[in-house]
């Protein structure tokens, strides 16, 4: 008799803990969601230890490189350390405004901002055929292997759960 009741028990217990697990946002990521886009898609990448990345590309204009990077804050914002570039003209400030600092080393602009904090930006992957990698840890991600030339996508933090990892593409292949 017990038996019989201590199976649906056992049965209800772990369809719950499963159903916990899939929906319970728990895993940090970086998404990129797709803007102006009918369909959009969602590519992810699952955060670790590393509370740090970079983004590097090819100036559209002044065909030179650019890094810019930057560190996540405990409440899942995007802190802007620091921008690198070579050209100064547009999109690439000769110059440094209040609360940041401009330094030039062998020809290396460093613009350095002292508490510049955003929730998200708007990152566009141009049809041109230059660099756009996403470098977190150890490795580094060719954006345009993965997203879609010509378009633009959001790039936040954010907590998320199993199943909406399973709706989204990974970036780190997993």
């Amino acid at each position: 008799m017990k038996r019989k009741r201590l199976i649906p028990l056992l049965m209800l217990i772990v369809s719950g803990i499963l159903l916990f697990w899939i929906v319970y946002p728990y895993k940090q990521v970086i998404v990129l969601n797709q803007v102006r886009s009918e369909q959009p898609r969602a590519f992810y990448l699952p955060l670790h230890t590393e509370q740090q990345f970079q983004i590097n590309y090819i100036h559209s204009i002044h065909l030179s490189n650019v890094k810019e990077q930057y560190k996540i804050t405990d409440d899942s914002k995007l802190r802007f350390e620091y921008m690198q570039y070579e050209d100064v003209a547009i999109g690439l400030p000769g110059y440094a405004e209040e609360g940041e600092t401009l330094e030039v080393n062998d020809g290396i602009y460093t613009l350095t901002f002292d508490n510049r904090t955003i929730d998200s930006f708007v990152l566009y992957v141009g049809r041109v055929n230059t660099d756009l990698s996403l470098q977190y840890g150890q490795r580094e991600y060719h954006l345009k292997d993965f997203l879609e030339r010509g378009q633009s996508y959001e790039f936040h933090v954010e907590k998320v759960s199993n199943l909406t990892l399973w709706k989204g593409v990974r970036l780190d292949g997993k």
